[in-house]
């Protein structure tokens, strides 16, 4: 599955930045699901653990590399099937940047969390308060579809 979302006011040309990442989540008490969430140190809006794709990377390896990064989460175990696609623009200083983040979905049981120095604070929040919580609609309809995917795949095993 692929969803796709996108953030544009300009027209200008851009230079292009490619990054991964993950939705990560964890079944808590009452088997509810909990998103990770951190809070980035510049402009402090909430989000999910994501990076640039080096050179020689593959998205997935990007993506769990970040993820272990920017959380101390070594212990990963991605969700098959599940892709999501974020574009946006913005400004970089006096330079506009188009950005396309791919995220995936993971399981973790690790719910102790080690910030890098990008993040100021973490939070692990069920959907409803993640929604709430998450700074960019780009990032919310990331996270409408990894929940939805979720219930789907829950509802077919049921």
């Amino acid at each position: 599955m692929t969803v796709t979302t996108t953030r544009s006011t300009s027209t200008k040309k851009a230079i292009q930045e490619h990054s991964a990442g993950f939705v990560l989540y964890a079944v808590g008490e009452g088997a509810k699901r909990h998103y990770l969430l951190l809070r980035h140190c510049n402009g402090g809006h909430w989000g999910f653990p994501k990076g640039k794709i080096e050179s020689g990377e593959g998205e997935v390896q990007a993506a769990l590399r970040e993820a272990q990064e920017e959380s101390g989460i070594g212990a990963i175990e991605p969700v098959p099937d599940f892709r999501a696609v974020s574009a946006y623009r913005f400004f970089r200083g006096e330079t506009l940047i188009s950005k396309e983040v791919v995220y995936f979905l993971g399981r973790v049981c690790q719910s102790d969390i080690v910030l890098s120095q990008e993040h100021i604070e973490s939070r692990w929040l069920v959907y409803s308060a993640a929604q709430g919580t998450l700074t960019y609609a780009e990032a919310r309809n990331v996270l409408r579809a990894a929940e939805e995917y979720l219930r789907r795949k829950q509802a077919a095993r049921a």
